[in-house]
């Protein structure tokens, strides 16, 4: 179950908003609530009303639909804010020695999804599944190499200097036996 919601010509510049909606994405519907009760930002009761009004679009279309859903088991699936108008915004500000700046006042849309919990874990592990066995076969040192905490280009680099370090190995182990028949040569001439 999935409802969305958005919020239309706010008050405030996008970017300042993108702050406060980077903390809630991808949180439980209640976590999500408090984390902007207590969020020291002009932005967080706008979006705070917005998501109230994704969980209150959640319920009521699971009531159409004959279908139980608790508020609790609610998960901001996406959420993304978009920048508004500035036409008839535009302000004069008094600056030093009888000069004036001018500036832009901005607007902003934000938009919530809320879905349940099952559909958001169901999807993820389905395409988990299939991409882990795909980097498995692709690489069985890199896959052991990504586990750990920054893996991606460690891993292809460690992979790399593995391949070099054999190569000069074998190099060394070829040109070893070739220098040994030299050096008994030269000690029985003398």
């Amino acid at each position: 179950m999935e409802a969305i919601a958005s919020a239309k010509y706010l008050r405030g510049s996008a970017q300042k908003a993108r702050l406060v909606v980077d903390m809630i994405r991808g949180k439980r519907v209640g976590e999500a609530l408090a984390i902007l009760q207590f969020t020291n930002k002009r932005a967080a009761d706008s979006i705070e009303k917005c998501l109230r009004s994704a969980i209150a679009n959640a319920t009521e279309k699971a009531e159409r639909q004959n279908v139980a859903v608790d508020p609790d088991d609610l998960v901001v699936k996406t959420c993304f804010v978009d920048m508004g108008p500035t036409k008839h915004r535009r302000r004069v500000r008094p600056a030093p020695q009888g000069r004036a700046y001018r500036e832009q006042r901005h607007f902003c849309h934000v938009t919530v999804m809320v879905s349940t919990d099952g559909e958001a874990e169901a999807a993820p592990a389905k395409d988990k599944g299939k991409n882990a066995k795909a980097v498995a076969e692709a690489s069985p040192k890199s896959s052991a190499a990504g586990a750990r905490k920054g893996g991606g280009k460690k891993a292809a680099a460690a992979d790399g200097a593995g391949k070099t370090a054999t190569k000069r190995a074998s190099r060394k182990a070829e040109a070893a036996p070739a220098a040994e028949p030299q050096a008994e040569g030269s000690a029985t001439q003398e």
